[in-house]
């Protein structure tokens, strides 16, 4: 099992239950972690990234150091996605004007085996009303947009006029009435 940011806690014990003192340590809050019956119910909720929120560490850091400690290399340390938005063309719908309230770099997440819908749906739950999400991927994200047209979302894609390998995804809450 690849530990991941999005890595639940009782999947990570149960591959490597080593690990428990270095997450208690990181993490004091979670020393509950030795009673069994928390162990379940609590590590079927915590992710690696609630671990690093809860003991007010750097996700990457908390993922590299639980990584290192179980035989793992590190994963890249996640910075700031660069992307040139390209001005808004005729043709594109009006919603998309601004600049996205999420940026998700789809193709790094897929390189470090995390799946780009389940952290576009995450953000889904923290957009405002107008704003919305744009993703990046070297590839016309098809499953993805078919799952948010289901969910009744706004979505639009366009290659990027400068850049023709880079698809632009934009995603926002349905359309309102």
């Amino acid at each position: 099992m690849e530990i991941t940011r999005r890595s639940k806690l009782f999947d990570i014990l149960q591959e490597y239950p080593f690990l428990e003192q270095h997450i208690i340590e990181i993490a004091p809050p979670f020393k509950n972690l030795t009673n069994p019956v928390l162990r379940r119910t609590v590590g079927q909720l915590a992710t690696v990234e609630k671990i690093a929120q809860v003991g007010g560490i750097e996700v990457v850091e908390l993922v590299n150091t639980l990584r290192r400690a179980a035989g793992q290399s590190d994963i890249l340390e996640q910075t700031k996605t660069e992307v040139s938005i390209p001005q808004k063309a005729a043709g594109d719908p009006l919603w998309i004007t601004g600049e996205p309230q999420f940026i998700v770099d789809g193709t790094k997440l897929l390189s470090q085996g995390e799946v780009p819908l389940q952290r576009v749906n995450e953000l889904l739950g923290q957009l405002s009303l107008r704003g919305f999400i744009l993703l990046l991927t070297d590839f016309e994200p098809s499953p993805i947009i078919d799952t948010m047209q289901k969910q009744s979302r706004r979505v639009f894609h366009k290659v990027h006029p400068e850049n023709a390998a880079q698809h632009l995804t934009y995603i926002a809450l349905a359309a309102e009435n």
